[in-house]
């Protein structure tokens, strides 16, 4: 029974050891896991940021030379700018009464299903 003991007791702090020595490894992937996808969050939100500021100052510009443009038709130095602003308006109002957020949550629903199991690199398949 001695002897048994002596190599249970050498067998228990290798075991201790591995354990641990797996805990630390499960413990470093984790957190590279999570520095690469804070990473990929932070390179989506900078490049959407950039898109949105882009994208802005071409719609802006594009609204100014509508605006200029029916000015120069209508020779007027107002008329066109009012269109412009009349055309936004009924979009607006379409926006508040006409649409209801059932219509978003649908789109919201489709484009985000599943996301999160698709996303998952540790789902084992059988």
């Amino acid at each position: 029974m001695a002897i048994q003991d002596n190599g249970t007791r050498e067998q228990n702090p290798n075991l201790i050891e591995n354990l641990m020595g797996y805990i630390d490894t499960r413990i470093d992937i984790i957190r590279l896991e999570i520095q690469e996808k804070l990473k990929a969050v932070f390179v989506s939100t900078i490049h959407a940021v950039l898109l949105g500021v882009v994208g802005l100052m071409f719609f802006l510009f594009l609204n100014l030379f509508i605006g200029l443009l029916l000015n120069e038709l209508l020779d007027s130095s107002f008329w066109g700018f009012g269109i412009v602003a009349l055309f936004y308006a009924i979009i607006l109002v379409v926006l508040v009464v006409g649409l209801d957020k059932k219509v978003f949550n649908n789109v919201a629903d489709k484009a985000f299903d599943n996301t999160i199991y698709k996303s998952d690199k540790r789902e084992k398949h059988v």
